[in-house]
């Protein structure tokens, strides 16, 4: 069994917690909230995680040092937004091949890194991976089946990841494309907001299903451009992780987007969800991908637009629904001309 050390306290990072914990690892969780830190140590439980209860095998403390000293494997589970300044304070406590699993999703805004290249920058001395997918946390923390993939430099790591992970209701998947993975699990976050705010303009399953389908096709058309795999989109990062958090009841993303296309702004829209909405976050960082590898995103350019320009959310639609006539498959040859 592996000593791991799980570095926040959120949803995420709890979840991960209770299933790394259920197998029999030795897990000490922390955060930088030292009464955050005493909640959960006194009760065992989440308050946003209701269904989920943390084994009594697990350790809490708000001193980093302690998370970190002798840890087989440190998973980053902060908000994507506090992934630098945290890595920043791991720095005096890392140790040279000590493994992180990154498993917050969000692109930098200013930088346009992605969360692994944000802690291989920071944390040089780390052997970095990134764990990613469909994996709602209210489910994952009762033990409800759920498939992710990770990714890694070298196979071995990924193994290594995925044999600490792995089981009967947490299957593993690795694979070599990080980026990939990084690319689909932080910019569906944006798709999603566009979903919720069809849902919250009244709109069914043909706008929502239009949405996914258009969206896992940006977002491989960007990957692609930035040398990733374009089966990566395809699969559980991309197309999977887009359809959970696009249609779920647990994505704070499609909340906030259904309360936008409700008529909120976006900042009454994130104070409602009470939680991080990274797809605000990753949206002006997709768009600059967008224009830096000259690929069309039309759906993340309205949702730009929307978030940051005042536009409504249903002169958006007109926009997308009357865009110059197109083929779906451009590539594809026809029998005749």
């Amino acid at each position: 069994m592996a000593d791991i050390g799980v570095i926040g306290s959120g949803t995420w990072g709890t979840a991960l917690t209770v299933h790394l914990a259920d197998m029999g690892h030795k897990v000490i969780l922390w955060s930088t909230f030292k009464e955050e830190i005493d909640s959960l140590a006194s009760t065992h439980r989440h308050p946003n995680l209701p269904g989920a209860v943390i084994p009594e095998s697990v350790s809490f403390t708000s001193e980093l040092c302690e998370a970190m000293k002798d840890k087989e494997l440190l998973i980053l589970a902060v908000p994507s937004i506090f992934t630098r300044q945290t890595a920043r304070r791991m720095k005096e406590y890392i140790v040279d091949g000590q493994l992180i699993v990154n498993v917050a999703k969000g692109i930098e805004e200013d930088s346009l890194k992605t969360q692994t290249d944000i802690t291989e920058e920071e944390l040089p001395e780390a052997n970095v991976a990134v764990l990613s997918g469909p994996s709602h946390a209210e489910e994952v923390s009762v033990g409800m089946p759920t498939a992710v993939v990770v990714g890694a430099h070298d196979k071995k790591t990924a193994e290594r990841v995925q044999n600490i992970f792995m089981s009967p209701d947490f299957r593993v998947y690795i694979s070599p494309d990080m980026k990939g993975i990084e690319v689909g699990g932080s910019l569906k976050n944006v798709i999603a907001l566009a979903a919720g705010m069809a849902a919250g303009l009244g709109y069914g399953d043909n706008t929502a299903a239009a949405l996914m389908t258009r969206g896992v096709t940006e977002l491989g058309r960007l990957g692609k451009a930035m040398g990733s795999a374009t089966e990566t989109f395809y699969g559980l990062a991309g197309i999977g992780d887009l359809i959970v958090t696009c249609a779920s009841k647990h994505s704070r993303n499609r909340r906030a987007g259904v309360l936008i296309g409700q008529g909120k702004s976006m900042e009454e829209a994130m104070a409602e969800v009470k939680m991080v909405v990274e797809g605000v976050y990753s949206a002006k960082a997709a768009m600059q991908l967008a224009l830096k590898y000259k690929v069309d995103m039309p759906i993340v350019a309205e949702v730009n637009k929307i978030l940051f320009e005042g536009r409504s959310a249903s002169e958006a639609v007109v926009n997308l629904m009357c865009r110059d006539k197109q083929s779906e498959n451009p590539d594809m040859e026809w029998d005749r001309q």
